[in-house]
């Protein structure tokens, strides 16, 4: 079998599971293609090393070198982003004041909202409120915390958010 002929039927034969093979280790198109491009090349070089493009031996060896192809691409990707470093590009940003000012003007209004609301229940209340809603605690924990019955901490809170609630016309903990 010529040369050129050998070389096209191993293309036919081994494009398809190379390219499968390098994006399994890759997980990149690009470099897939780069890894079974590179790949065939070494093949190229070594054509009279291969027999019949069909046998289990040749196969065993295309599978060797898509592999170890694939293998240095990735290692080659490695030591390439030991030396890259992430930037953050917040740092490229200007700073615009009146963003800046609309962001304080934001906080103090949804602290103003918060005091509003926290303002028609007692202290109590304020704190069965903080632990379950801020701090993920359940009725269980917070009764514990507060030396409190676990009925008695769920109805307060249900009371609480219904007081706070009825003072905005919404639900907010739904």
């Amino acid at each position: 079998m010529p040369k050129s002929e050998k070389l096209e039927t191993l293309y036919q034969i081994y494009e398809k599971p190379f390219y499968h093979i390098a994006y399994a280790v890759l997980h990149h198109h690009q470099q897939a293609e780069d890894a079974v491009s590179d790949a065939f090349y070494q093949v190229m070089l070594n054509l009279d090393n291969i027999g019949d493009p069909e046998s289990p031996t040749t196969k065993s060896y295309m599978i060797k070198i898509i592999r170890n192809m694939a293998i240095n691409q990735y290692r080659k990707n490695t030591r390439q982003n030991q030396y890259c470093t992430d930037y953050d590009d917040s740092v490229f940003q200007i700073a615009d004041p009146r963003n800046e000012l609309e962001a304080k003007i934001k906080k103090n209004s949804l602290r103003q909202i918060i005091a509003d609301l926290f303002s028609v229940i007692n202290d109590t209340d304020k704190q069965i409120i903080l632990l379950h809603c801020q701090e993920n605690k359940t009725f269980k924990e917070i009764a514990e915390i507060l030396d409190m019955k676990e009925t008695a901490v769920r109805k307060r809170f249900e009371r609480a958010r219904k007081r706070m609630s009825s003072l905005k016309g919404e639900d907010f903990y739904a």
